[in-house]
């Protein structure tokens, strides 16, 4: 078993705190109260919130963007990305990290505004990419698809949480997944 050090145990507070309740929701003492430590101990880690915020960011999408490989890889590149999403909503029973970002992005850090935007022009590349390649589209085809796709997920994700009907999100996933 891995032992997990002081930065990961905080990194993972933060980013439950953060897909529950945003980045605005939440506070660097409220993550030093759940991990067991001082708020100093925190910034230490995290010079200040945005640094944490930003790490979480960038390791989610890190980890998000690592599973979601290259689409070439996948014999339903769709049906995969969907899983990613759908994995979030039943496995973690939480929302797209990044699907909050962007609700919040009026009032983030310019670097976490960064972030969130690299998580979700990499999915438009990729989706792009799988479209092209499994769908035989042409590039503004698939540039105009790929973001039908990313938007109906991220509010499939978001109105099946808000509706506590989580088979809902497979009912509009399966649009695009079954085609």
């Amino acid at each position: 078993m891995t032992v997990k050090s002081k930065r990961e145990i905080i990194l993972d507070s933060a980013e439950i705190r953060m897909r529950t309740v945003g980045y605005n929701g939440f506070s660097t003492r409220e993550i030093a109260n759940l991990v067991g430590i001082k708020a100093a101990s925190v910034h230490y880690h995290f010079p200040s919130k945005a640094d944490l915020g930003v790490a979480v960011t960038q390791r989610y999408c890190t980890r998000f963007f690592e599973a979601l490989g290259e689409p070439s890889h996948s014999p339903a590149p769709i049906k995969h990305f969907a899983t990613l999403f759908h994995n979030a909503l039943i496995n973690d029973k939480k929302l797209c990290l990044c699907l909050i970002l962007g609700a919040e992005t009026s009032s983030l850090p310019e670097t976490m505004n960064q972030e969130t935007n690299h998580f979700f022009k990499h999915n438009l590349e990729w989706l792009e990419e799988a479209l092209i390649s499994s769908q035989s589209l042409s590039e503004q085809q698939a540039k105009e698809k790929a973001a039908v796709i990313l938007a109906s997920f991220e509010g499939a994700l978001l109105l099946s949480n808000s509706l506590s009907n989580p088979a809902l999100f497979d009912s509009i996933t399966a649009y695009f997944t079954e085609q």
